[in-house]
Parts: C-alpha cells; sequence; structure tokens
C-alpha cells in the first residue's frame, strides 16, 4: 500500500469518526416543561442523571403549562411534562400526545405578606381565604399566563363564587410571567399568592411573604409526562423520548426526584407506581 493510499484510508477513518462522535453527542430530546419543574431547580439535579445513565441530553422549554402543551401541538417538542391534569387529558383526547402517565406531586400553598391584612394566616379552606382577599381588596398576584397553577387559582376562584376579574387592575394584578417573578411581584408589592411549593421553598427573595394557608385538599397538585404523537410530527424523537419517559417512571427516576431537597426539604414526591390520589 502507498504512502499517499495509508494516508487517505487514515484521513477517511478520521473523518468518519470525526462525524460519529458529532452524532453522539448531538443526541438529544427537547422537553416542554413548567416553570416550576425549571425554577424550583429540580431538573438541574435529575436531568444530568439521566444524560449519564442514557447518553441522551435534554433541552428544557420551560413555559407556563398551556404554553408548553402548545409547544407539543406544534410539534416543536418530543415531551410534554406538565401539571394540569384536565389540560393534559384534552391534548391526549386530540391526538397531540400519547398515554398521559403521572409522574410526581406536591402542593400548592397560598402565599402572602406577614401583616395579613385579609386575615386568612392559618386558614385551611382555600375558598374562604380568598373571598376574605377579594373582600379586603388586598393585593392578589395572579401569573395570568395559562400555566397550570393559573389554571388552579382560577378553579379556586370559581369554586369560591368570586370573580377576580372584577378588581383587574386594581387589587387584583396579572402579570403574565412565570412563577418565579411572580413571587418577587408579590414580595415587591406586599401581595398574595397561589404558588407551588416547590418553587416557594426554592425562592430567596422572600422578603416579609409567608406561606399562611396550606393543607386544604383542593391544593394537591399533580405533575403527568406525554410523549408527543410522532404520528402528528414525523420528526419527534419517538424512541429517545420514550427512553426519558421510561426513565423518569422507573425505580432510578422516581429515586432521583425524591432525592432532590431543599434545606433539607422534599420539593417533590414520586408517586408513578401508585394509584393516583384524587384531587
Amino acid at each position: 500500500m502507498t504512502k499517499i493510499l495509508r494516508r487517505g484510508l487514515l484521513a477517511a477513518a478520521l473523518a468518519l469518526a470525526a462525524t460519529g462522535g458529532a452524532a453522539a453527542q448531538d443526541r438529544s430530546i427537547t422537553v416542554a416543561s413548567t416553570t416550576s419543574t425549571e425554577q424550583s431547580g429540580l431538573f438541574g439535579h435529575i436531568l444530568p442523571i439521566f444524560t449519564r445513565d442514557s447518553g441522551i441530553a435534554v433541552r428544557v422549554v420551560a413555559l407556563g403549562t398551556g404554553q408548553a402543551l402548545d409547544v407539543g401541538r406544534r410539534g416543536d417538542a418530543d415531551v410534554v411534562f406538565v401539571h394540569d391534569r384536565a389540560a393534559e387529558e384534552r391534548f391526549v383526547r386530540e391526538g397531540f400526545g400519547l398515554e398521559r402517565r403521572h409522574v410526581m406531586y406536591n402542593d400548592f400553598v397560598v402565599i402572602g405578606p406577614a401583616a395579613d391584612p385579609a386575615r386568612i394566616a392559618g386558614l385551611t379552606d382555600t375558598t374562604e381565604a380568598l373571598r376574605r382577599i377579594a373582600g379586603a381588596r388586598a393585593p392578589f398576584v395572579s401569573r395570568g399566563d395559562r400555566s397550570g397553577t393559573h389554571a388552579a387559582e382560577l378553579r379556586l376562584w370559581q369554586q369560591a363564587n368570586t370573580d377576580p376579574a372584577q378588581g383587574r387592575g386594581q387589587w387584583y394584578r396579572e402579570i403574565g410571567q412565570g412563577m418565579g417573578p411572580a413571587l418577587n411581584t408579590a414580595a415587591a408589592q406586599g401581595g398574595y399568592i397561589l404558588a407551588d411549593r416547590g418553587t416557594w421553598l426554592a425562592f430567596r427573595n422572600r422578603q416579609d411573604l409567608r406561606v399562611l394557608v396550606e393543607g386544604d385538599a383542593r391544593l394537591f397538585n399533580q405533575y403527568g409526562v406525554m410523549l408527543v404523537n410522532p404520528q402528528r410530527h414525523a420528526h419527534v424523537k419517538a424512541a429517545d423520548g420514550q427512553r426519558f419517559i421510561d426513565w423518569i417512571l422507573s425505580p432510578a427516576g422516581q429515586a432521583a426526584i425524591a432525592s432532590y431537597k431543599v434545606g433539607g426539604e422534599q420539593l417533590f414526591f414520586p408517586n408513578a407506581t401508585q394509584p393516583e390520589p384524587v384531587s
């Protein structure tokens, strides 16, 4: 074999190896999820574990649940991981996603200033707390972003037979942003807010905000996961997306979720293998 031929074969082999390496490094999926899973720090904890075990990198698009589902409808994600069961089931019924599986839960809490002008501290009836806030015309910060938290808040107002829209622009303040910015706004304005406990525990700019209402069964907060339907969008990375779903539902993935704590307190509770509690 001539020296020139050997050099040519070596160059071709190196080029092939480089291409293969790039392909391996480019193996990734996109997960459309909520701001709570991102801003609580959960994904920063569990995704490196998944990538180490699978070789699949995960790009997260963190939005409100409604927007995350829209990303899935457009086929701009491979997996959707959100927390509004009614909207998730509609997503599957409409053919945009495959089987919905529940993954984990935590709860919502009503946060407010230590001065508590609406006098709701210690209540376990969230609807009564909301009626008192509306009656006092105390500042209430709503995410207003079609998120799972926003959907839960609107359901609670409805159950309280109270229309917060009547106070829009006055005491009821919709900001159209995620959980972190909404908590910052509540802290700055001394307002009340409905928050998921995970983001609250990871939140640092609390100022004089406190958890005032908790323990109501209506504050239960379930998270679900679905593969975007590859029959709708052929480019969906179905095999790798399903690998992520299988992992997060597996004992290893569930243990990773349970191991995430802030200040020694667990933020999310895995329940993929348990009957789903009734909210």
